[in-house]
């Protein structure tokens, strides 16, 4: 995720990460999880690992986002705090080959365990296999892959980010057409986010018609696509932006463009709710220039990632059910666990909550 990015050119290839979320398993370690009647540490001890130790590869999606930049930054402080001895991070460029590469190359540099982010929910397995072949466990953040083996699914729940931008602009829309700027498909984020509010907006809020821009987290398309639909749809109410990293500022100057960037209270206004809760999101609310974001923990990513990562490198695993850190471990149908972190809406009301990640960078 959750998932920040402002993605042009190469910046703007598919971004399958950030929006794109895949990554799953089985890991352990020390946290208190009650999954088994118990607020203490449930992981169990098997046999194999290097004891919790040893290099750590750290393989990004990209770093044209600032969602990306941030949790780049949290990285090293993390694994200082967790006790992890993590490499130098590797940035694949938004290229799903590349970071089949880069997966490689950590592990001919001897590493114990790796920390991916996945481009591609599909193309990632290959990286696994790799992984699993030389018993490198590997914890996915942001996205899921669809088959694979990883020791934990360190993310948000992506379904629970589409209701909740259905449920703000179905609050506050009564009718009318509402666009949906979309990620890429082809990842598990793009899907449960596109499927959760369709489906949201269809049961609880018929009176709206949703419209929709395929925009494989790519700013150049979703600027094109959103100026097209307007000069059809010069009416419409509302927009939820799938990733306010890439989305955010093509959206906003599309707007300003067709003189359709009205401030919240005035007449005209369209609502708008994104993805990511970056500072730049944040800065949009206090402006009312968006109403509305759900907040993704990339510093909560960066922490139970080097967490896992640790446990995993120690022979220990993990069963679903709550944690100590108010999230929950699910088993997801591929049968990997999921650490589902929160990931709180953010508006004029609590924007300036001083706990928000986006509230600690500059």
């Amino acid at each position: 995720m959750a998932g920040s990015t402002v993605r042009n050119g190469r910046q703007g290839r598919r971004l399958t990460a950030w929006a794109v979320r895949a990554t799953a398993a089985a890991a352990c370690g020390t946290l208190a999880l009650t999954a088994c009647g118990s607020t203490k540490d449930t992981g169990a001890s098997s046999a194999g690992g290097s004891g919790g130790t040893g290099k750590v590869g750290v393989i990004l999606p990209l770093l044209t986002s600032p969602f990306w930049q941030s949790y780049n930054d949290y990285v090293p402080k993390m694994a200082k705090s967790e006790g992890v001895q993590a490499l130098k991070t590797v940035n694949s460029n938004s290229d799903p080959s590349q970071q089949i590469t880069d997966i490689n190359n950590e592990l001919n540099q001897g590493v114990k365990g790796l920390v991916v982010a996945p481009l591609d929910s599909a193309a990632i397995e290959a990286g696994l296999d790799q992984a699993e072949r030389k018993g490198v466990p590997v914890v996915a953040v942001d996205v899921a892959p669809d088959k694979g083996k990883v020791a934990m699914v360190v993310r948000a729940d992506n379904v629970a980010y589409g209701e909740k931008a259905c449920e703000y602009l179905g609050a506050h829309i009564t009718s009318g057409k509402v666009v949906q700027i979309m990620g890429d498909l082809a990842s598990v984020n793009g899907r449960d986010r596109s499927e959760a509010f369709r489906a949201c907006v269809k049961k609880k809020y018929p009176k709206l018609k949703v419209l929709e821009i395929p925009a494989k987290w790519e700013s150049d398309t979703a600027a094109s696509k959103l100026d097209t639909l307007l000069n059809a749809n010069p009416d419409i109410k509302g927009i939820y932006m799938q990733a306010g990293g890439v989305y955010l500022a093509p959206t906003l100057q599309t707007l300003k463009s067709k003189g359709l960037l009205k401030t919240a209270g005035k007449a005209g206004h369209i609502t708008i709710v994104s993805n990511d809760g970056i500072p730049q999101e944040f800065d949009a609310i206090r402006k009312g220039e968006i109403d509305a974001t759900v907040s993704q923990p990339a510093d909560a990513y960066a922490k139970y990632g080097m967490y896992y990562i640790k446990a995993a490198m120690a022979g220990k695993t993990f069963k679903p059910g709550p944690t100590d850190h108010d999230s929950t471990i699910v088993k997801l149908p591929s049968g990997i666990l999921e650490d589902q972190l929160p990931a709180p809406l953010v508006t004029k009301g609590n924007v300036d909550d001083p706990k928000l990640w986006g509230n600690t960078v500059k």
